[in-house]
């Protein structure tokens, strides 16, 4: 997933999100622009003596935060008119790493939005516990043994420019920044610098994160994430067969039904008529696919504790299984929808952003988030180890109770060990 947040007098860009079969990408720019007098480059500062990890209280706190956070986005993201018959998809977690990256530079009431906007309890956590717990995240991330994984920033600076030192030692110590000095007046050199940073680090799934350049921009911040897992036991392409999918009452599309019966963790709500599954992959990452009755009703219901009640809940049982393959992508502007969650002063003239520079006029103006996901018979994305026994049953014939996923389901994409909810969404009609 791919997130830019571009930041100038009224000039403020959120791109967001790319996946691939069984890959995710994620990755987070904020660009800053300035008003027209140029200031010189100064020298970084010693490092702040900081605790390595945040307290596990304050972990916690962020985490539960970050899960309340994704909810809210996504209730927000499915009200809009926009939304409405697409399928949604997108990265909470980049979007609250990216604005939490934001508020290390924000000040005021701008700040105070930013916290509680994302869910951070003023009271109980500073800025410095939020930026120690990204850190202790992010140096977790990129401590598992997993080959496709990694987990980085970058701030691109223009030279003319002169952050608060203060400021790019945060990003440095804890979200482990690399730093680079470009000139933005050159905006298409500049664009293609940060471009052939981020396919680099993307393995080339994300070639042209920058395509326009305001050249009063000043500072640019990427923040990526790329995975690429398999599931634990991946379907047989011999088994995927053309099928139906019902997107509504009226509509019937054609997909490719994957197979697979097998012993599956599972749970059945009978409270919203859902049936939920949990697909392991082989690393610490786990999908969970949601099938409602009705889907308004799951979607008013969810939160972080009815999640944390299925998993806690889930049984393995066999299961003849049918998930559509597919590939989707998702574009979004989330002026409005951040906004409505309480962040509205970043978007204007009382925007304060001081934490970054004494600068006048830097301010938020467009937020844009992109995503897509593949989803084959190898795999998707990251994977919790749930175990998935193959069990012989003795006596008579059986038949394992079907379960297809052949009408709009929701999808939530987890790290088992932290439970940050990496991406979530709704799949109303694969084929668009």
């Amino acid at each position: 997933m791919l997130l830019c947040l571009c930041f100038n007098q009224e000039k403020f860009t959120m791109m967001m999100m790319r996946a691939a079969v069984g890959l995710w990408v994620l990755s987070a720019v904020i660009c800053v622009g300035r008003g027209h007098h140029h200031l010189g480059h100064g020298n970084d500062q010693a490092v702040q003596d900081t605790v390595a990890d945040g307290s596990a209280n304050s972990v916690s706190l962020v985490n539960e935060a970050n899960k309340e956070f994704s909810f809210r986005l996504y209730r927000q993201l499915a009200a809009h008119a926009d939304s409405q018959g697409q399928n949604i998809f997108f990265s909470p977690a980049s979007v609250s790493a990216a604005l939490a990256m934001l508020s290390v530079g924000a000040q005021g009431e701008t700040h105070r939005q930013l916290f509680s906007g994302l869910g951070f309890n003023s009271s109980l956590l500073t800025q410095t516990d939020v930026d120690q717990v990204f850190q202790t995240l992010l140096q977790s991330a990129n401590n598992t043994s997993q080959e496709d994984a990694s987990e980085g920033t970058a701030v691109f600076v223009d030279n003319r420019f002169k952050p608060k030192p203060e400021f790019l030692q945060t990003l440095k110590q804890s979200y482990f920044a690399d730093g680079f000095n470009v000139d933005f007046s050159q905006t298409t050199e500049s664009a293609d610098t940060i471009n052939k940073y981020v396919e680099e680090k993307t393995n080339g799934k994300i070639d042209k994160l920058v395509e326009d350049l305001d050249p009063d921009t000043v500072m640019y911040l990427i923040s990526y994430i790329y995975y690429k897992g398999k599931w634990a036991t991946p379907f047989d392409p011999e088994l995927t067969k053309q099928d139906d999918f019902n997107v509504d009452e009226n509509t019937t599309v054609s997909v490719n039904m994957m197979n697979m019966e097998d012993d599956f963790y599972t749970y059945q709500d009978r409270v919203l008529n859902t049936t939920v599954l949990q697909l392991p992959f082989n690393s610490s990452y786990s999908m969970l696919l949601m099938l409602p009755d009705v889907m308004a009703t799951l979607e008013n219901a969810i939160d972080p504790n009815l999640v944390a009640k299925w998993l806690k809940a889930m049984s393995p049982r066999r299961h003849d299984v049918y998930i559509p393959k597919f590939s989707i992508k998702t574009s979004y502007n989330l002026n409005d929808v951040l906004s409505e969650m309480g962040m509205t002063d970043m978007f204007g003239g009382r925007a304060n952003l001081r934490g970054i520079s004494e600068e006048q006029g830097l301010a938020v103006s467009k937020v844009v988030h992109q995503a897509t996901l593949d989803v084959d018979e190898a795999g998707a994305t990251a994977a919790a180890a749930t175990g998935i026994e193959i069990s012989t049953r003795s006596g008579g014939l059986y038949s394992a109770p079907v379960l297809k996923f052949n009408r709009p389901f929701m999808v939530i994409i987890t790290e088992r060990n932290t439970e940050k909810i990496l991406f979530l969404g709704k799949i109303i009609n694969p084929t668009i």
